[in-house]
Order: structure tokens, then sequence, then C-alpha cells
């Protein structure tokens, strides 16, 4: 077996027997693999045999694989240029990119605009204060501290989104300010996702569900009975909003139907650490520089996964009147919000999504 087939993970396959008129049946199979995005992907289709799902499969672990080694901030990889080597070259000299890259930070300065700079991807330089002192708060509970809002204040003076300087022409990316980072970690995951599943569907990948760390792209339906050509007997994929009080019997909120759609949630119960009684977690406002305090979690519903990953962290950072004004303006996008007291709350649409 080779390395790369190593890594992904068969891990059931399961055979449904199912009968329709005399068409050719298909099987539910399912694989897993870790690591990429720094989390778990899971990917469930309907094939015709266990050897076309595989080779689906395989080519959405080599595609996300080389979209998690450009976007990485974190990690080196020989010859690729990739987002951690614009960092480190800021300020000192512009840096030749593959156009997947070029085409992330063009997605992201749109969504700047579209959401008033509650996505900034040149926001690094103060989400790195707040993952360092969540790291140490993390390892040492007993030392546990804030940043002081005065190191907040000094590095969000690098967070001009202009100074990212694209020359379409030569393929580069340059970061003027050479104090200036970015952290893509509010749109990477969902756009990654959104490209990997059209390059699956373009190679015959026509009833799946993959997701990565809970960033969920349903393709189409479930196509149980291998008929490509019949949308009348589609069904949706069934997947739920994760109740984020993790102490309650209630684990799942709701299960949603979905078909050819996204589901992301950003919420509060999985990166944080704990100072003087209170939670800090990992969404940061761009505007107070600290953890917003609005829900415990949004949801967002739209078909772009990348999109869906975008909303999900501009709305958690809206007020409640503001927010659901925001998306009911939008075509095709549905949100649920978890205020703090528990309280949920719906967008017109959501809940005729809800499976019944």
């Amino acid at each position: 077996m080779t390395k790369k087939a190593a890594a992904l993970l068969l891990s059931s396959l399961l055979i449904l027997n199912i009968s329709a008129c005399g068409l050719k049946k298909a099987s539910r199979y399912e694989a897993q693999f870790l690591m990429l995005f720094d989390t778990l992907t899971t990917i469930v289709g309907y094939s015709n045999s266990e050897a076309e799902f595989t080779e689906h499969s395989q080519l959405i672990y080599d595609s996300l694989k080389e979209y998690h080694q450009l976007y990485d901030i974190y990690n080196e990889y020989e010859g690729i240029n990739n987002l951690k080597t614009i960092n480190d070259n800021a300020g000192l000299a512009p840096v030749r990119v593959d156009r997947r890259i070029i085409d992330l930070i063009r997605f992201s300065l749109d969504w700047y605009e579209k959401t008033d700079g509650r996505v900034n991807i040149a926001f690094g330089a103060v989400l790195e204060i707040w993952h360092d002192y969540r790291t140490e708060g993390t390892e040492n509970p007993d030392e546990a501290r804030l940043p002081p809002l005065e190191q907040l204040r000094e590095a969000a003076e690098h967070t001009d989104i202009s100074k990212i300087i694209i020359n379409d022409e030569e393929s580069t990316v340059f970061l003027e300010d050479p104090d200036m980072s970015l952290d893509v970690g509010a749109v990477a995951k969902g756009y990654a996702v959104e490209q990997v599943s059209r390059i699956a569907m373009e190679n015959g990948f026509t009833s799946g569900l993959i997701s990565v760390g809970g960033n969920v792209r349903a393709i189409s339906g479930k196509d149980e009975i291998g008929n490509k050509n019949s949308s009348d007997i589609v069904e949706p994929w069934n997947v739920a909003v994760q109740n984020p009080d993790l102490a309650s019997e209630q684990a799942q909120l709701h299960v949603m139907n979905l078909v050819d759609a996204s589901l992301v949630t950003s919420g509060v119960y999985e990166r944080f650490y704990i100072v003087d009684n209170k939670r800090y977690h990992h969404i940061i406002d761009t505007r107070t520089l600290y953890p917003s305090e609005y829900y415990s979690s949004v949801t967002i519903i739209c078909r772009d996964s990348g999109m869906a990953d975008a909303l999900s962290t501009a709305v958690f950072n809206m007020p409640f009147e503001q927010g659901i004004e925001f998306v009911n303006g939008l075509d095709g996008v549905e949100a649920l919000w978890v205020q703090n007291d528990g309280d949920v709350k719906y967008s017109d649409g959501f809940r005729a999504l809800i499976m019944e």
C-alpha cells in the first residue's frame, strides 16, 4: 500500500439492499481521514461499486491536501509558496503563488466589503496574540491571562486589508505592512470544501456528503438507486445542528434536510480558555478586539460552502437585529442563532428545512 493510499481510511462500507423498478442498485460508502485542516474529514456517498467510491474519495483527499498546504499559515512545504511564505515576506518582497491563493484572497476581499469588515483575513496580528494567550491558558490554566488591550490595539494598527497587493499578471501577493499577517481561518476551510466538491462533481461524484470538521457540503441528495438522470427520486441528506450546550441531554438542536447545499456552524464550545471563571473563545470581533459575546453559536445554510463559512463568522459578530436583517436580505441563505441564554432564533426560511 502506498503512503498516499494509507492516508485514506475507509471506515465503513455499508451495502444497502435497494430495489427500484429494475434500476441499478447503488451502495452507501463512507471514508474518513485526519490531519488536513487540522480536523477530521468524512466523506459519505452512493456509488455503484467500492472501487468507484474509493476513486472519488482519493480525488477528494488529494485535492483537499493541496488546498490545506496552500492555505497553511503555520507550516512550510517543499516546493510550495503558501500563505506562510507570504506572511514571512511581509514588507520584504512579493511572493509568486498558485492561482488558488489569489482566488481565495479575492473571495475574502469581496466578503470583507459585503460584511463591513467583520471578515478580515488581514487580522492575523490580532488573532496571533489571542492564539498565543489561549494556548498558554489551555496548557497552564492557573496562569491563564487576557492579552493587554494596548497590545491588541497596537496589533490592530497592522490589519489594513488594502495593504494586500495582488499582481495578477505576475501571480504575486505582497503585504506592504511588514507587521501584517494573513489569517484565513474564517474562510479557508469552507472555501476549500466548495472548490473540492466542484472538482469531485466534475469527475462524476454525483451523490455525496463532504464534512471537514463539521463544515458540511451536500452534493445533490441521496441517490440510492444510482439513477443519475432522475431528480424525483433523490432524497435529502440529513445533517444535524449541534447543541452548543455540551452538558445538555439534547445533543442536536435540529436535523436539517440538505440537497446541494452547505451547513456551517460557528460556536464557542470548541476552542476556548477560561480566565477568572469566564470563557474566552476564538471568534474575535474586529471592532472590540475581544471575543464576540452575542451568541453561543450561529449556523448558516446556503449553497456555497465558502460563503457559509464567511457568513457564520460575520453574523456571529453582529447584534441579532442587524444579523437577521442581513441574512434575510441575502438570496438562498438561512440562519439559526443560539443566544447565550439558550434561546433559539431563526431566519425567515430556516424552519422549512428542518426534517419532520
